[in-house]
């Protein structure tokens, strides 16, 4: 048990990095500020294992004291924002980026909540109650921006969240050839970014694509692997998308400080 809980523990230099967003989301009611390094590990803990709040150890708190915290810290869009100051930060080149998406099963117990299962990214597809992520990376393989929609729903869709308008715009763009649409390759090339997108056996008017470019590729499935190590990701087991992605950019902002600090 010891071993388990030392894995999710953070290191100083982890905690630095994350306690400066913390302290800027405080909200100033002029209580005693409160230890949050433990509860933070918590969350890390319920991330890696995906087991129930319930099921904290008390090492980290009370479990309903580390959920609603958890919650407060979601809803001031904490992990957001940590997320665009690492993309902003300069600190990984970004010409060279990667999309892609994966599907992943949604346990019975994330169905129930309000507004119905579209709204939280719920749907039906081959794998059954599924969600879809759709993910970019950088050329360092660490993500930049995650959203989540029904498991059912098109890449093409996907694409259109995740290239958002305030992030580092790329010079190269890699893809697979779900991607492969006329409206993709025209946004793309407004941006005056290269596409490097396989084309579908069905196309008549062929365009040629850099194949040692294109390996690179792998960065991104690469990428997929290592969130999945959080089981809170590999398997959906919470109700609402906020809460879901929250845990995603979680995992993608500890992938980013564990990179940086090497």
């Amino acid at each position: 048990m010891e071993t388990s809980l030392a894995r999710d523990l953070m290191s100083d230099e982890e905690w630095a990095f994350f306690e400066r967003f913390i302290v800027a989301v405080r909200a100033p009611n002029g209580r005693k500020p409160t230890d949050h390094r433990p509860v933070l590990d918590g969350i890390f803990w319920i991330s890696r294992t995906g087991a129930h709040w319930r099921d904290l150890p008390e090492e980290f708190g009370k479990w309903p004291s580390v959920y609603r915290q958890f919650r407060r810290w979601t809803l001031a869009v904490l992990w957001e924002q940590t997320m665009d100051a690492l993309n902003e930060s300069g600190a990984v080149p970004h010409a060279l980026q990667m999309i892609d998406s994966t599907v992943v099963r949604a346990h019975h117990q994330a169905a129930g909540a309000k507004r119905g299962t579209p709204r939280q990214g719920f749907g039906r597809s081959r794998g059954g109650f599924t969600t879809k992520i759709h993910l970019l990376v950088n050329a360092a393989g660490l993500p930049m921006r995650t959203e989540i929609t029904a498991g059912q729903t098109s890449d093409y869709l996907g694409f259109d969240l995740v290239m958002a308008d305030n992030l580092p715009a790329p010079s190269v763009q890699l893809a697979d050839r779900s991607y492969d649409a006329d409206t993709i390759r025209e946004t793309m090339a407004k941006r005056d970014v290269l596409p490097v997108i396989p084309m579908r056996k069905s196309c008549k008017k062929r365009v040629g694509v850099d194949r040692s470019l294109y390996r690179l590729r792998n960065l991104v499935e690469r990428c997929f692997n290592k969130l999945k190590n959080a089981r809170r990701v590999a398997i959906r087991y919470d109700k609402t998308a906020e809460s879901f992605l929250c845990f995603i950019d979680i995992t993608s902002i500890r992938l980013w400080v564990r990179h940086l600090s090497t």
